[in-house]
């Protein structure tokens, strides 16, 4: 990863930098299998997520605005995503940049309007990083 990490405090452990940069991995993986469940509980019980055109506060409403997702628009896609800044606010809080975007079928690279760069608002609860707020922008000028 070639993120730069800024700490305002101690006590950010490099297992505390690997989980957060790990995040990503766990929506690509949970995407993949088109599962709604996992995606869900990649965020806090009331983590908000917004995409172009959405809205979505609770890890309910992600889990089915998700599963409704995976049967339509999202049906056969797949995502990406690598860390390109990560930064702590505390031993417990976060910011992680990311860029990626959407796949179709047959691409190994998102096409220019479904290629994003996105914000991650993480937090640490119970020993485990969670994502607390995600939002994505289009990377490329329309």
């Amino acid at each position: 990863m070639s993120a730069q990490t800024v700490e305002t405090t101690a006590a950010v452990t490099d297992e505390d930098k690997a989980a957060v940069a790990a995040l990503p991995q766990r929506i690509v993986e949970a995407w993949a299998a088109h599962d709604a469940d996992a995606f869900a509980e990649v965020f806090t019980p009331d983590g908000t997520m917004i995409i172009p055109g959405v809205f979505q506060q609770g890890r309910d409403s992600i889990r089915a605005f998700m599963a409704e997702a995976f049967q339509g628009p999202f049906k056969g896609t797949r995502v990406v995503g690598t860390p390109v800044d990560l930064r702590f606010a505390n031993s417990e809080s976060g910011i992680l940049i990311t860029r990626g975007g959407i796949l179709a079928p047959g691409e190994s690279e998102p096409s220019a309007e479904r290629a994003v760069h996105a914000s991650w608002v993480v937090v640490k609860r119970d020993g485990r990083w969670f994502l607390a707020a995600y939002q994505n922008s289009p990377r490329h000028a329309a």
